[in-house]
C-alpha cells in the first residue's frame, strides 16, 4: 500500500546508536525553540487599531464582513457592521398638507443572493428593523435572510453557502397617516448640495399624483417642479450629480439640482413607441431601454446610452446585465456571478409575474427582416427564467 511505503521511507531501518541519539538532541531542541519563536511572533489581528480594521473591512464584500461577524462573539465585536447595509432616512414634511414627522425618505440597500446551486436568485431590499429583509440571528454560527414575498409568510433563508452581491441602494418614500398606517412609495431620488456654506443640505424629487415635486432641505417645502410635463413621472434616477426623469408622454428631462432647470433630452432616432426604462451603470453610463409593444410579432428592445443631451443606440453592453423591474432597475456585472449560473453578460432581463416563464434578451439579427434594421435586442432561448415572486422582492430560477 502507498501508506505503508511512505512510512517505510520515514522510519529508520536500524535503531540509532547512543552517539547518534545525542547528536540529534541539540537539533531537536533547536527545532522546538524555532517553533516556539514562530508561535510567539504570530500577531493577534484582534489587537489591530480600529482605524486599520475599518480600512480592511471597507475593502471586503459587505456580506463577507457579515459572515466574519458570525464566526464568534469576539469576531463580531471586532468587525463593525457594514455601513453599506445600514438604512438611513431623512425626515420630511408631508404633502399636500404639510406635517412634520409623518414622512421620511429611506435609503435602503439592495442585494442579489445566489444560492449554493447557482441556479436560484433572490433580489430585494435589506434592512435591520421590523420591515427588513436582512437580520443577524443570535447564534454566532448562523447568518440568514428573512425573505418577505407577496403570497408567502416571511421565511428565513440560511445564506452561509450563498454568494451575495451588493447592488447599491434604492430610495423609498415612507408616509404615515394620523392612525399610524404606513404607506411606501417609489419614484423618489435625492442629491446632496455641496456648494460652499451648504454643508449637509440636499434636494429631493418625488413623483406625486401626476406631477413632479421638489423639496430643498433649506426651505423644507414641497413645490411643483417647473418646466416639466404635467403628466405622471414613470422613472426617476440620478447620474453624475443630475436628476433624470422620464414621463408618461415618453419625454425625458435632465434636472440640475441647484438651479432646478429642466432640459428635455433629444429622443433616440427612429424609436417612437414603447416604454422608457432608465438604468444607471454606476457613474460610467446611463442606459435607456425601450421595449416595443407590437400587436403582432415578437417583442423587441432598443438600447441607447446617454451622450451629451441625446442618445446613441448600442448593440453591446459588455459584461453588464440589465435587470428591469417595476419599482427600480439595476445593472451589475456578470463577472461577479458564479460560473455556470446561466446568467451571462450583454443581456437584459425583464421581471415577469409569479409562475411565468421568460428569457434573457440578447442582441442579434431580427427574427423577421426589417428595412434598415441590422440587429435588435430580442428574446434568446439560451436560458429559461421562471419567476417565483416579483413583488417587493424578486425570486427566480434559471434553467438551461
Amino acid at each position: 500500500m502507498v501508506i505503508s511505503f511512505l512510512l517505510g521511507q520515514l522510519l529508520p531501518t536500524e535503531s540509532p546508536s547512543i552517539s547518534e541519539r545525542n547528536s540529534l538532541k541539540p537539533k531537536a531542541k533547536m527545532a522546538e525553540a524555532a517553533t516556539k519563536e514562530k508561535k510567539m511572533v504570530i500577531p493577534d489581528w484582534t489587537k489591530l487599531p480600529k482605524e486599520l480594521l475599518q480600512i480592511i473591512t471597507d475593502k471586503m464584500n459587505c456580506f463577507d464582513v457579515v459572515h466574519a461577524r458570525s464566526v464568534s462573539t469576539l469576531w463580531r465585536s471586532k468587525f463593525p457592521f457594514p455601513a453599506s447595509l445600514l438604512r438611513s432616512s431623512y425626515s420630511l414634511p408631508t404633502y399636500p398638507v404639510e406635517k412634520e414627522g409623518l414622512c421620511s425618505l429611506e435609503k435602503i440597500p439592495f442585494v442579489v443572493v445566489i444560492d449554493e446551486s447557482a441556479s436560484e436568485f433572490f433580489m430585494g431590499l435589506v434592512g435591520r428593523d421590523d420591515s427588513a429583509y436582512y437580520m443577524e440571528v443570535p447564534s454566532p454560527l448562523q447568518c440568514s435572510l428573512r425573505v418577505k414575498m407577496e403570497n408567502f409568510d416571511p421565511t428565513s433563508m440560511n445564506v452561509i453557502g450563498s454568494q451575495i452581491l451588493s447592488l447599491g441602494h434604492q430610495y423609498r418614500m415612507v408616509c404615515w397617516d394620523p392612525k399610524g398606517l404606513r404607506t411606501t412609495y417609489g419614484n423618489a431620488a435625492i442629491l446632496p448640495l455641496n456648494r460652499e456654506g451648504g454643508r449637509g443640505e440636499f434636494v429631493v424629487l418625488r413623483s406625486y399624483s401626476g406631477t413632479l415635486l421638489v423639496l430643498k432641505s433649506a426651505t423644507r417645502k414641497w413645490v411643483r417642479l417647473p418646466g416639466v410635463p404635467r403628466s405622471s413621472c414613470t422613472a426617476l434616477v440620478t447620474f453624475r450629480g443630475r436628476f433624470y426623469a422620464s414621463f408618461f408622454d415618453k419625454s425625458i428631462y435632465v434636472i440640475h439640482p441647484y438651479s432646478l432647470l429642466a432640459v428635455r433630452l433629444t429622443p433616440p432616432p427612429n424609436i417612437n413607441n414603447g416604454s422608457n426604462h432608465l438604468i444607471p451603470a454606476g457613474d460610467d453610463e446611463l442606459f435607456l431601454v425601450k421595449k416595443s409593444k407590437l400587436f403582432t410579432g415578437p417583442i423587441t428592445c432598443r438600447v441607447s446610452r446617454l451622450v451629451g443631451l441625446g442618445w446613441v443606440e448600442v448593440d453591446d453592453l459588455g459584461d453588464r446585465v440589465l435587470f428591469l423591474r417595476k419599482d427600480a432597475n439595476v445593472c451589475f456585472s456578470a463577472n461577479q456571478l458564479p460560473d455556470g449560473c446561466g446568467v451571462t453578460g450583454n443581456s437584459i432581463l425583464f421581471t415577469a409575474r409569479p409562475g411565468d416563464e421568460t428569457y434573457f434578451y440578447k442582441y442579434g439579427p431580427p427574427h423577421v427582416p426589417k428595412e434598415n434594421v441590422v440587429g435588435e435586442w430580442r428574446s434568446s432561448r439560451e436560458s429559461r427564467v421562471k419567476f417565483i415572486d416579483s413583488h417587493e422582492a424578486c425570486a427566480f430560477r434559471v434553467e438551461f
